[in-house]
């Protein structure tokens, strides 16, 4: 029955029964009317999530790094410079991406457990007076240390160096848990998955474009068949699809929004911060040290936690999983084998936090860790009894 335990990996999520059930739909004529009315909302409500009345949105079928790859491809040429720091492993992969297609990537190197460094960002732009760089990169929240960045602070830096490059936003694990603002923030490529705050399985990838962004795809070289907007947007235009679409995550997708919006984002985002303030008071009980450097860049759906010096953290996730049935994320690049990490976004609620944080004290007791068996579970108790409880997707209400 252990396949019944919540996961506490940052994606893929958990997924509600209404939305297992909403995948579960016969094959259709994709050309159809019907079709039509499952996509045409669909794109909509991502519009609302992302917070774009002026953008457009595309769904390709694939993972988040489909959304990468799409956003690179249609905006940019080889040869292209464009500009990223590297401060996580889905940073890192994002300039190893965008190396493979033949760019010119100048990279900031920041230490792990930091945010973008929005500062020297500002300073290579300004620096930039022949405007050589095409795109800033950034990962919106860091997955692998569980940092989330400013990225208004970055567009205030591209606009104080009066820059014209364009913004890419990696929102793969924030987007629908916690507030994104595409229009306000300036961003021209916002890319996310389904698998996570959407609470879908993996299998389609979301890019937010601006107007911006869709005058830079006409000049664009990079190569692009699978994942070219320009199909992809002329036949959304009548509520069709260039290919066979992912009709089961759609339909889902549709559901998934109609849930969000009875939630109402600002309850998601507040619950996903309230989940995770227990989390990190459990952590503090614990003793531990959090990866973020700072309260500032703690994000709301995944945390990284250094183990005591002289421990593998590798060995709490492999016990979890063996003994208990539980799925906690590994430590990966630089910090792997030094942190393990708890994912609480998508469908989760304060008594399910509650059975991760007391899941990971017993690994951590039966690991001869320097814990006090209880105190995390007992400390995030206390937080939740008194904090204001909202309303969430796994209750009664949206199941």
């Amino acid at each position: 029955m252990s396949d019944q335990n919540p996961l506490f990996i940052p994606g893929p999520t958990n997924i509600p029964e209404r939305l297992r059930r909403a995948i579960d739909v016969p094959s259709m004529d994709h050309r159809s009317e019907k079709f039509a009315a499952i996509l045409n909302p669909v794109i909509a409500g991502v519009k609302d999530v992302l917070k774009t009345r002026t953008g457009e949105v595309v769904i390709f079928p694939a993972s988040g790094t489909g959304g990468w790859e799409a956003a690179v491809t249609n905006t940019l040429s080889p040869g292209d410079r464009v500009l990223s720091a590297r401060y996580g492993m889905f940073s890192h992969r994002w300039i190893d991406l965008c190396q493979r297609q033949g760019l010119d990537v100048e990279i900031i190197e920041e230490e792990w457990g930091n945010g973008i460094p929005a500062d020297r960002i500002e300073e290579a732009l300004t620096a930039d007076k022949a405007h050589a760089i095409k795109a800033v990169l950034v990962t919106h929240n860091e997955t692998a240390t569980g940092v989330r960045s400013d990225v208004a602070a970055v567009r205030k830096a591209l606009d104080a160096a009066k820059h014209p490059a364009l913004l890419f936003v990696d929102g793969v694990s924030s987007i629908a848990s916690m507030d994104f603002r595409m229009d306000e923030w300036g961003v021209d490529l916002a890319v996310t998955g389904s698998q996570k705050g959407f609470m879908l399985p993996t299998g389609a990838a979301i890019v937010g474009i601006s107007t911006k962004a869709l005058k830079a795809m006409e000049k664009a070289r990079c190569s692009r068949c699978y994942f070219d907007f320009r199909d992809m947007l002329s036949t959304n235009a009548s509520g069709g699809f260039p290919y066979t679409p992912p009709l089961n995550i759609l339909s889902a997708m549709k559901v998934s929004l109609e849930m969000l919006q009875e939630e109402g984002l600002p309850n998601v985002f507040a619950r996903h911060h309230r989940i995770a303030e227990g989390i990190r008071t459990a952590i503090g009980a614990w003793g531990l040290k959090i990866c973020a450097n700072n309260p500032r860049l703690y994000s709301e759906t995944v945390t990284a936690i250094y183990v005591p010096h002289g421990f593998d953290s590798n060995k709490v996730v492999s016990h979890a999983a063996e003994k208990y049935g539980v799925a906690f994320g590994v430590g990966l690049g630089e910090v792997a084998g030094k942190v393990f990490r708890i994912g609480h976004l998508g469908s989760m609620t304060d008594v399910m936090a509650l059975s991760g944080i007391a899941a990971a004290e017993m690994v951590m007791a039966d690991l001869d860790y320097p814990i006090n068996l209880g105190a995390g579970v007992a400390a995030a108790q206390e937080y939740y009894r008194s904090t204001r409880h909202v309303g969430s997707v796994g209750t009664s209400r949206a199941a």
